[in-house]
């Protein structure tokens, strides 16, 4: 890192544990391995109590998927999701679930639990009133809002919530944040260390977790946003990517026979700093992370380091939410819906 410049005390926001693994044959305490099923892919990510991350001791479960509004693509994360929620929860025929979705309705990119909450199968009513099918577990369902609306800590109004109708686990959906434009809304993140509201912005709230509530915590997360900070530093790397590829590209006789508009993202490029740093000059010295970093120092002390979500938001946040609707439904209960 340059020394001239101390970025120590900025971080980007992120809630992703897979955002925080560059080097794994680095990273003290930490586990990492990569499958491939149904084409996509499954990291997880184990975290001892000491870890380098410094995060929560736990599993972290991710999965990359592309476009969720191609039918073939979404079909394949339900059934991947699916999977790996089964695995994880682990019901048992008298389990009682609660699921809970965090976040707010009225605002598009926070509203993915909202959303999810209003596909849940609820049962817990049938069971009180002993009209539960075989196939269905027992569970319930709730959207306890936001603070600013509520005035009340969220982790209040679930923990008394829970002191009422004693659930066995929980699994919370949330909205989260990535330092990453590749990983917005094409990440799904469960993890079973719980979830801490508004953390990914910067508004940490009480923990929602096994050591506040007592019971299993599942938390499944989507990010929704991104810092401007990522976007501008991301942007920054592209150019040098995109001139690379171009490079190596045109040199080759078949590239006449293609369109200009190749994701050179796909593309394997071999990189060579000394080119870089003539490109971009001093930027180019920096790591990927110290130019996030860098960049956050420039935006954040002026106001402009802004939240930011795509314009199809609106769109996919309801493609997302049925697909972990869905899932949840097939993974708790004996069925297998597609949507």
């Amino acid at each position: 890192m340059n020394k001239s410049v101390d970025l120590s005390k900025y971080q980007i926001r992120t809630d992703l544990a897979i955002d925080y693994v560059e080097d794994k044959n680095k990273l003290k305490g930490v586990k990492y391995k990569t499958n491939i099923i149904n084409d996509i892919t499954v990291t997880n990510v184990e975290l001892d109590k000491d870890n380098d991350l410094g995060k929560k001791k736990g599993k972290y479960i991710t999965l990359e998927f592309e476009d969720v509004t191609d039918y073939n693509n979404a079909n394949k994360l339900r059934k991947t999701l699916t999977l790996v929620l089964k695995k994880m929860l682990k019901i048992k025929s008298d389990s009682f679930g609660l699921v809970v979705g965090l976040g707010n309705d009225k605002s598009t990119p926070d509203s993915l639990g909202p959303l999810v909450v209003n596909d849940i199968i609820v049962t817990n009513h049938l069971y009180m009133l002993g009209e539960l099918s075989s196939n269905y577990k027992r569970l319930a369902a709730i959207n306890p809002g936001v603070m600013g609306e509520t005035g009340i800590e969220t982790s209040d109004i679930i923990e008394s919530i829970g002191q009422k109708i004693n659930p066995d686990y929980l699994i919370v959906i949330d909205s989260l944040a990535s330092k990453s434009i590749e990983r917005l809304n094409k990440t799904i993140q469960i993890t079973d260390t719980g979830i801490q509201p508004g953390s990914g912005i910067g508004n940490k709230r009480k923990e929602i977790s096994k050591d506040t509530l007592g019971i299993p915590v599942i938390a499944i997360g989507v990010p929704t946003v991104v810092d401007a900070a990522v976007i501008v530093s991301d942007t920054i790397s592209f150019i040098y990517k995109n001139y690379a590829f171009n490079k190596q590209y045109m040199k080759n006789p078949k590239s006449k026979l293609t369109f200009n508009n190749v994701n050179f993202l796909n593309k394997k490029i071999k990189e060579n700093k000394k080119e870089k740093q003539d490109l971009l000059g001093m930027i180019g010295t920096l790591s990927d992370e110290e130019l996030q970093m860098f960049i956050y120092e420039v935006l954040n002390p002026i106001g402009y380091n802004l939240m930011v979500t795509p314009k199809e938001i609106d769109f996919i946040i309801h493609k997302l939410s049925n697909i972990i609707s869905t899932s949840i439904n097939n993974s708790i209960h004996n069925i297998d819906r597609d949507r």
